[in-house]
């Protein structure tokens, strides 16, 4: 007897009875299992996509058409790929032949990172077959444009870029011989390639003023974008340093991570107070302070993902520890996930009219392209030198057992409670932000999404501030305006013109005054006897 159960029918003994469902997937291991679940229902939600369209994977709409696959599948996943051309430039331009080891592991990521979001691209356009249609229909004035074409060309140099591993592996000398004689060229083109569209993601987002909420609209988004995803490509370069020293023992020297940790303190540094002094130049610092859903996203992608990753990585003692250098690292990407997503989510969607929250579809698509990525990941780490040998790069000393011990229960507990603090921040900004349910029959505000599932967040009424010679105050109600105009109603009819979503009840410049109004502007483009009644009863809109 070996201990093995056995089954016995009718008096014959049968072979050892498989190992049940929960011994099984213990033998495969957690990971394995999660990444084969985020597959499957991945799988499901290609198919409905592919054979029923969008709207049926989706909760996308035409008032709201780019959603989470566009947020973090594109813009999430191009700026983690930045580490790719920020390492290859300070190897093969600057000469930093040190950080040589870190190399082929960032152009991996940054190479896997581009094919996922073309395939991203792929799920989101209503006509996927048609994206071909920027090699020959050329339109050099949209930023979209520009966009697809550096993507395009930035992934064919960073395939060149890895190409040589694949040599490697091959034994094809002569080819990789042309490479290496022609590798600081392509390093040139895809730095510039990368630099150009890392910050046209930035512009694609300048060209809606009125629509983008004043948090994050500014004209220096595209110098944001490119800031972010400098510090964001350096900490997942970490990340996936770590996370593969667990499982597969390849390990990056602790000094070359340390001096990633610097130039990540001084991006984040920059970038957290040239957007602060953006916000006061802007007049929209106050707007920090308002308790309002944006307000709170805003604070987690500032505090958690930039602030705080900043002092613990400027810490000698966060940098001498690899848990620190993670932890921080994880921060560092998680709020440039939540910035990247609060510019092409949360900020839009006061403007469209609508609550957008994601079908779990739509997650699943983006977990399946994660998932895909950590496999190729591992798949290329386990079968081509990615990471130098031991032999040519030794492992460093252990660091000192005094510096080990770096994040103690009392920090976790700080970290998790002020996570929760926002999160309760955020819920009370998400019901007081909510209007109140409309009467049935009452038409109104679900009337500007005829056929949507989901009902519009309207703002509360709004009274503009009197002069001494006004006969009253002027209150705006959008309830009102959304019921009269119907159908036709869209927030972008006002708030993409003259009425900006910057600041409340103030036009995008000058001041809302009687000679501004009754000279055509502001108001009186709808009030002019036409499209609405005329202005030349002062009653309609003073109160008495």
């Amino acid at each position: 007897m070996n201990g093995t159960p056995e089954l016995v029918l009718g008096g014959r003994r049968r072979l050892s009875a498989p190992l049940d469902l929960a011994a099984r997937l213990r033998a495969l291991g957690l990971w394995k299992v999660v990444l084969l679940g985020a597959g499957a229902l991945g799988l499901w939600a290609t198919i409905v996509r592919y054979t029923q369209g969008l709207g049926a994977a989706t909760h996308l709409s035409d008032s709201f058409p780019w959603g989470l696959w566009i947020g973090f599948d594109l813009l999430v996943g191009v700026g983690l790929a930045a580490g790719g051309f920020v390492v290859a430039a300070t190897v093969h331009i600057f000469r930093l032949e040190k950080y040589e080891p870190i190399a082929r592991p960032a152009v991996l990521t940054a190479f896997l990172g581009y094919l996922l979001v073309i395939v991203a691209l792929l799920y989101d356009l209503g006509r996927p077959w048609n994206i071909w249609h920027p090699l020959v229909m050329w339109n050099p004035h949209s930023v979209m444009f520009e966009v697809a074409w550096c993507v395009m060309l930035y992934t064919s140099v960073l395939a060149l870029e890895f190409s040589p591993l694949v040599f490697e592996k091959l034994g094809w000398h002569r080819p990789l011989s042309w490479l290496r004689a022609a590798f600081v060229p392509l390093v040139i083109a895809g730095v510039l390639l990368s630099t150009l569209h890392q910050s046209s993601l930035g512009t694609l987002y300048v060209i809606v003023p009125g629509k983008l909420h004043g948090l994050w609209y500014t004209p220096l988004l595209p110098v944001f974008f490119f800031l972010s995803a400098v510090a964001a490509g350096l900490a997942m370069t970490m990340v996936e340093s770590c996370l593969s020293f667990r499982a597969f023992g390849k390990r990056i020297e602790t000094e070359l991570l340390q001096g990633m940790a610097r130039v990540v303190v001084v991006v984040l540094s920059v970038l957290t107070v040239w957007k602060a002094i953006d916000l006061l130049t802007r007049g929209n610092l106050g707007l920090v302070f308002r308790i309002t859903p944006e307000s709170a996203m805003f604070w987690g992608e500032m505090a958690l993902g930039a602030v705080l990753p900043a002092v613990l990585f400027a810490m000698p003692r966060v940098r001498a520890s690899e848990r620190g250098l993670f932890f921080a690292a994880v921060l560092t990407v998680l709020g440039f996930i939540l910035g990247r997503l609060n510019v092409a989510i949360t900020g839009m969607v006061a403007s469209s009219g609508v609550h957008y929250v994601p079908s779990w579809m739509e997650f699943a698509v983006s977990l399946l392209l994660v998932a895909l990525g950590f496999a190729a990941f591992a798949a290329a780490v386990r079968w081509l030198p990615v990471f130098h040998s031991a032999g040519e790069h030794p492992e460093p000393a252990q660091a000192p057992a005094a510096a080990r011990p770096l994040l103690t229960r009392p920090m976790l507990v700080f970290f998790w409670g002020f996570l929760a603090i926002g999160a309760g921040l955020l819920w009370a900004a998400s019901v007081r932000g909510t209007p109140p349910t409309e009467p049935a029959g009452s038409g109104g505000a679900a009337a500007i999404v005829s056929g949507d599932r989901r009902e519009p967040r309207l703002p509360p009424e709004f009274t503009f501030p009197t002069g001494a010679d006004s006969p009253g105050p002027v209150t705006f109600r959008h309830e009102v305006h959304v019921a009269l105009v119907g159908e036709s109603a869209i927030c972008a009819t006002c708030h993409a013109t003259a009425w900006s979503l910057r600041a409340s009840g103030a036009p995008q410049d000058g001041a809302a005054t009687y000679d501004r109004i009754h000279a055509g502007d502001l108001c009186a483009n709808c009030h002019n006897g036409s499209a609405a009644f005329a202005m030349d009863d002062c009653a309609l809109c003073h109160a008495q």
